[in-house]
């Protein structure tokens, strides 16, 4: 559990510092993780991939709950679920810039020799994996397309 070796010393922060957001959002962490492991079928421990895939989710439900509530002219509500991605956000590993998201991708097209749109699948299924907690999904696609279709 290395990316959230300090979760429980950040909730104890958070809960000195009065810091209701940041408590939220660090409650909302350990409680994804609790339900993770007491799922049926689940083996004793999160591998370090698991607990990057549950923070990513956590992160893209509050930014996609953001932009809903920006689309309806509720910036009250779309702050503190922005506040929260952050505060969750930090919990990953260093996230690569676009530049080095579109170096990564190009050179899985050249390797594999992909020419079209046809090849999109492939393309996305060995970006996804090299690039697993250091992008997200929505860029590393963006990227492909742009790649493939140029």
């Amino acid at each position: 559990m290395a990316a959230l070796d300090n979760l429980t010393t950040e909730i104890k922060e958070a809960m000195k510092a009065k810091n209701a957001l940041a408590l939220e959002a660090l409650r909302a962490i350990k409680s994804a993780v609790l339900l993770q492991k007491s799922e049926a079928g689940a083996s004793d421990g999160m591998s370090e991939d698991d607990e990057i895939k549950l923070l990513q989710k956590l992160v893209k439900q509050r930014r996609d709950s953001a932009a809903i509530f920006r689309e309806q002219n509720r910036v009250d509500l779309a702050e503190p679920e922005e506040a929260q991605a952050e505060i969750i956000a930090r919990f990953l590993p260093e996230q690569l810039s676009e530049e080095e998201v579109g170096k990564v991708i190009e050179s899985i097209i050249s390797q594999t020799g992909a020419s079209s749109m046809k090849d999109m699948g492939k393309i996305m299924g060995m970006a996804s994996k090299q690039l697993a907690g250091k992008a997200d999904g929505k860029t590393i696609s963006t990227l492909v397309k742009q790649l493939l279709s140029a």
